[in-house]
C-alpha cells in the first residue's frame, strides 16, 4: 500500500518469470490493490506495469513484467521478452517466480538467461499453498541457488518472509521525500492501433510501451513521466477501446474497463483518432464520457504525415469532426504524427493552457457581477408560465469546473438559457477550451430541503 507522500530515488524491484506463474497476482498482493490485470490466460501482461509500494514502511518501485515465453514465440512475444530484459538490467532487485511442480525445459532456459543477474535475484516458487509440490520445488536448488522461498501469491502463504528478504537486500539510503508538485495527468485513449503507445514513448523519451502493428498490444495502463517547459506530466497509455460487440475476451474486457477508469484519474484526455480512417462511433462515446466527467479533451488525429499535404486538408477534417461531435466545439483539434513528432509541441502547449483553465477559480463577487451583465444582455422569459429569476451564482469546484446557479423557479429554466450562460462563462471568464458542469438549484430554502 502507498500513501500520498511522494518519493524520489526509489530502489526498483522487478517481478520476472515465464507466462502464467502468478507475477501479476504477486504484484497486486504486494500493493494491496488490483493494479495489474490477472487472468488464467498466459501472456496477459505485456508492457511493464509500475507502481510505488510501501513494505514495512520502506518505499520502493515495483514493476510487473511480461512473461518470458521462450518456445513457439511470435513477434510480439519477442518484443515482450526484450522489454522485460531491459527492465531487469536497470533493477536493483529481481524476484524470479517459478511455478510449483517439475522444472520444465523453459524454466531451465529462463534460469540460464538470468544467470548474469543472479547476485540480485530472489528465487521464489509460487503456488505452494499448504505445502503443495514443495518436494519438487526444492529441485530448483540444483541450479546453484543458495536460497529459495516457497510462496502462494494468491493465498498469501510466506509473503511476509518474501517482503523481509526484499527489504534486507535493498539500499534505501538515497530515498528522499518529494515536495508536492503540480502534475498534469494526460490519458491517451482511442481505438486500437491509433498510435497511443508511439506517442507515449515519444513524450517520455523511453520505450515503456511496446509498439507493434498488432492491434490490442497494450493491455494494462502504462504510466510514464516527463517534464516539458518546466511543467511536470504523467502520461497514461491505455488499451485500445473497441465496440462492446467486438470485445470477446475477458482480458480485453478488463483492459477496456481499466482504460475507461483512466478518464477519472486524468486531467486531460487526448483522444487519438486515426487520421486516415476518420472518426468512429466509439470515438464519440469516449469523448462523451470525458465531457460528462468535466475532463479536458484534445481531439488528436494521428498519422497526419500520411494525409495529403494540401491547403484545405486540415480545414475539411476540422469541419467534419466538429459536425460529428456536435456540442463539443470547445475541444481543440490538434493533428500530430506520433511517429515523426510533428504537432506534438502544439499538443503540449494546448494541454498546459487547458490545465490552467481546469484549475481557474472565479471569485463569487466577480462571477455575480458578470451574471448581472449577462441578465441585462439577455433577460430570462417574462411570461407567467416561463418566468424565473436567477438570484446568484457560485463556482462549486475546479477540475472539473462546476458552477451552480440559484433560481426562483427551477422547473421552468430552459436548456437554451443554460446554454446561453455556459457560452457566456466560456467567453467572458476564460474557460474557452474545457467542458463546464452547470447545475441549477432552487434559491428557496424550503425547496432546497425538498431536494428541488
Amino acid at each position: 500500500m502507498f500513501t500520498n507522500i511522494k518519493y524520489r530515488n526509489l530502489p526498483t524491484v522487478v517481478l520476472a518469470g515465464r507466462p502464467n506463474v502468478g507475477k501479476s497476482t504477486l504484484f497486486n498482493r504486494l500493493l494491496h490493490k488490483r493494479r495489474a490485470i490477472t487472468d488464467p490466460t498466459p501472456g496477459v501482461t505485456r508492457d511493464p506495469v509500475e507502481a510505488d509500494c510501501l513494505i514495512d514502511g520502506n518505499p520502493l518501485r515495483l514493476i510487473d513484467t511480461g512473461g518470458f515465453k521462450l518456445a513457439d514465440c511470435n513477434e510480439l512475444d519477442n518484443l515482450v521478452v526484450e522489454r522485460t530484459l531491459e527492465t531487469i538490467k536497470k533493477a536493483e532487485l529481481v524476484v524470479l517466480l517459478l511455478e510449483a511442480g517439475e522444472i520444465t525445459s523453459e524454466d531451465e532456459e529462463l534460469i540460464k538467461i538470468l544467470r548474469p543477474y543472479r547476485k540480485k535475484l530472489i528465487v521464489t516458487v509460487n503456488k505452494t499453498e499448504g505445502g503443495r509440490h514443495e518436494a519438487d520445488a526444492w529441485n530448483v536448488l540444483t541450479f546453484g541457488f543458495d536460497k529459495v522461498l516457497m510462496i502462494s501469491a494468491e493465498h498469501g502463504d510466506n509473503i511476509g518472509e518474501l517482503q523481509q528478504e526484499i527489504i534486507k537486500r535493498l539500499d534505501f539510503s538515497k530515498v528522499e521525500e518529494e515536495q508536492e508538485e503540480k502534475v498534469i495527468k494526460i490519458a491517451l485513449l482511442g481505438k486500437p492501433n491509433t498510435g497511443k503507445s508511439t506517442l507515449s514513448n515519444r513524450l517520455t523519451g523511453a520505450n515503456a510501451s511496446i509498439v507493434s502493428e498488432i492491434p490490442g498490444t497494450t493491455r494494462d495502463t502504462v504510466e510514464g513521466r516527463f517534464t516539458w517547459k518546466s511543467h511536470n506530466f504523467i502520461i497514461m497509455d491505455t488499451a485500445g477501446i473497441r465496440r462492446k460487440a467486438k470485445v470477446n475476451e475477458n482480458i480485453e474486457y478488463y483492459s477496456v474497463n481499466r482504460a475507461i477508469k483512466t478518464i477519472s484519474d486524468a486531467d486531460i484526455v487526448v483522444l487519438m483518432i486515426d487520421a486516415v480512417e476518420g472518426l468512429s462511433e466509439q470515438d464519440k462515446k469516449i469523448a462523451a464520457l470525458a465531457h460528462d466527467k468535466g475532463r479536458g479533451i484534445i481531439l488528436t488525429p494521428n498519422k497526419w504525415d500520411t494525409m495529403p499535404q494540401q491547403k484545405n486538408t486540415f480545414k475539411d477534417a476540422e469541419e467534419k469532426i466538429h459536425f460529428q461531435f456536435g456540442q463539443m466545439e470547445y475541444a481543440p483539434i490538434i493533428p500530430v504524427s506520433a511517429k515523426d513528432g510533428s504537432g506534438v509541441d502544439k499538443l503540449l502547449n494546448t494541454a498546459i493552457k487547458m490545465y490552467g483553465q481546469l484549475n481557474l477559480q472565479i471569485g463569487t463577487p466577480q462571477l455575480n457581477q458578470s451574471l448581472e451583465k449577462w441578465l441585462q444582455e439577455y433577460p430570462p422569459p417574462t411570461g407567467p408560465r416561463t418566468y424565473f429569476k436567477i438570484k446568484y451564482a457560485v463556482q462549486k469546484s475546479v477540475n472539473p469546473v462546476h458552477f451552480i446557479f440559484f433560481v426562483s423557479r427551477i422547473k421552468v429554466v430552459s436548456d437554451s438559457y443554460i446554454s446561453y450562460l455556459r457560452n457566456k462563462i466560456r467567453k467572458d471568464l476564460g474557460f474557452s477550451l474545457i467542458p463546464l458542469l452547470i447545475e441549477v438549484k432552487s434559491s428557496s430554502p424550503k425547496d432546497r430541503k425538498k431536494g428541488n
